[in-house]
């Protein structure tokens, strides 16, 4: 608007001063006098004009001469010039060449390669945020853990890429082994980007390979607010972690506290199966057995297992085997075709020498799918209904090859562990284990087989049996002893029931 207004003023301008020396021309009579120095001219109209054309191109050329000395000047003093913009923009297109040709030289796995063009890249480029980056990652690919180190730590010291090198040398760390500094590290990764799922992951792995209960807790916290994890899962892990802190305070002897955080991590999680047993436990010391029971049945209810029944037996530990049986079956109605509870009743049964009533409650489930437990059990009702020693052979010879039924495995890595734990023993994933059947059957025994004792419990002395003629001494088992001794009459069945061959403890 404003040049507009300018260009309008030199035009007009222009026309006055065209109007007036032709005005001026006029007066004159037609002709323009000029006198220089001595000299003197007498110019016509046309002469005149041509004149002033002439005098307005030399005023031109003379000031394009002046801009010519002007740029001369500037590109003999200045910093920035023409030829310099061109090496500048030169070494600039060298230096991003060297950084592609790196960058795809690191994604075709050749470390060596990108390392020097990251080199060459700095050369031109001189930009350490760009390049340190894809030198450390390619000191890395070929083994130079010193070269990868001392980088990232370079990249600690500039803001934009502090998080980078925390990361970096948290990885390194972390391969390395020392996971206290990787946890550190992983600390402040987290802090500088709370968001960022690696460092959540790993943080939260780091915490509960250490036992840092509360805070993986915390930062299991942090990955529901950012809806980083759905809530169902957010209440089963945060269980798992509760648990894990509860067992700890029992270890610690803190009955109050433990009884509170188990019975907190059975709440948020009720089909967790370890978190209902030290749930039942800390209720039963509290004096409320009926609550116990009724955190036990609906752990059942959601998946029968054997520590379940042994926490359920243990709320009574010195009834009689009858009783026992009486106060079981609501348990075993809840899910009365599972077969845990088929073997359940059975192993009730079978302490309370009730053996055909034991074998009515496997029905066919040796042969349905026979597991060294249920032929374990069908050997203990062979001996106990008085049948041949080669007919409790036979069951046990099946039992040694017979797959162990379920048991704790990993759903990452198929690993199978003997009791239950948050952190998979093998590969280490977090909340990975499940009671299942594993592939091939598997080789430790599984727990339930450890819970048959309880029920049953453990063959009379040698004193009790009347054979004390041959020195044996008795054999104690605390088991027994807390869940009660009944009277047994058929010690066969019970070394049978206990996995060991008929006649011999």
């Amino acid at each position: 608007m404003l040049w507009s207004l300018i260009k309008i003023l030199i035009f007009v301008a222009l026309v006055a001063g065209l109007t007036l020396g032709a005005g001026e021309l006029i007066d004159r009579g037609g002709a323009l006098r000029i006198a220089v120095g001595g000299w003197e001219f007498t110019l016509e109209p046309v002469q005149a004009i041509i004149a002033g054309i002439v005098a307005l191109v030399a005023l031109w050329i003379v000031l394009r001469l002046i801009g010519l000395l002007v740029a001369v000047l500037r590109f003999v003093s200045g910093d920035e010039t023409a030829v310099s913009r061109y090496f500048s923009r030169n070494r600039e297109r060298k230096g991003y060449q060297a950084l592609s040709e790196g960058m795809l030289a690191l994604a075709s796995g050749e470390g060596r390669l990108a390392l020097s063009k990251a080199a060459k890249a700095e050369r031109y480029l001189h930009r350490p945020e760009l390049t340190d980056l894809l030198t450390a990652q390619a000191a890395e690919m070929i083994g130079d853990g010193a070269k990868a180190g001392e980088v990232y730590r370079r990249l600690l010291g500039d803001d934009r890429t502090r998080f980078v090198g925390i990361r970096g040398l948290m990885r390194q760390k972390l391969a390395e082994g020392d996971t206290g500094t990787a946890m550190k590290l992983a600390e402040k990764a987290f802090a500088l980007k709370p968001r960022h799922d690696e460092v959540q992951d790993t943080l939260l792995k780091l915490q509960a390979d250490t036992g840092d209960w509360k805070g993986a807790r915390g930062t299991l916290g942090a990955k529901l607010k950012q809806g980083k994890l759905p809530r169902d899962v957010y209440r089963r892990r945060d269980a798992v972690l509760a648990l894990q802190e509860a067992r700890e305070v029992f270890a610690e002897g803190a009955t109050i506290e433990a009884r509170e955080a188990a019975i907190a991590a059975n709440r948020a999680s009720p089909d967790l199966i370890p978190a209902a047993v030290l749930a039942a436990r800390g209720l039963v010391e509290e004096g409320k057995a009926r609550q116990a029971q009724r955190v036990l049945k609906k752990a059942w209810e959601a998946q029968p297992h054997p520590d379940l029944a042994a926490a359920y037996a243990a709320i009574e530990p010195d009834e009689a085997p009858s009783e026992r049986l009486k106060r079981f079956e609501p348990l075993l109605r809840l899910k009365p075709y599972d077969e845990e509870t088929r073997m359940l009743r059975a192993e009730l049964n079978l302490a309370a020498e009730d053996f055909p009533a034991a074998r009515r409650a496997m029905g066919k489930l040796a042969e349905t799918h026979p597991t060294a437990r249920t032929l374990t059990i069908m050997a203990a009702i062979a001996r106990g209904e008085g049948a041949d020693d080669s007919e409790v052979r036979g069951w046990l010879a099946r039992a040694l090859t017979a797959s162990r039924g379920p048991q704790w495995v990993c759903d990452k890595c198929h690993n199978i562990q003997a009791g239950w734990a948050p952190v998979c023993d093998s590969c280490g994933g977090f909340d990975t284990l499940s009671w299942r059947e594993p592939p091939g059957g598997g080789a430790p025994l599984p727990g339930g087989a450890g819970m048959l004792p309880l029920i049953v419990g453990t063959p009379p002395a040698p004193e009790a049996a009347g054979d004390t003629e041959n020195g044996a001494t008795p054999v104690p088992d605390a088991a027994a002893e807390e869940i009660g001794d009944p009277d047994r009459s058929q010690p066969e069945a019970v070394d049978l029931a206990r996995g060991a061959e008929p006649g011999k403890k």
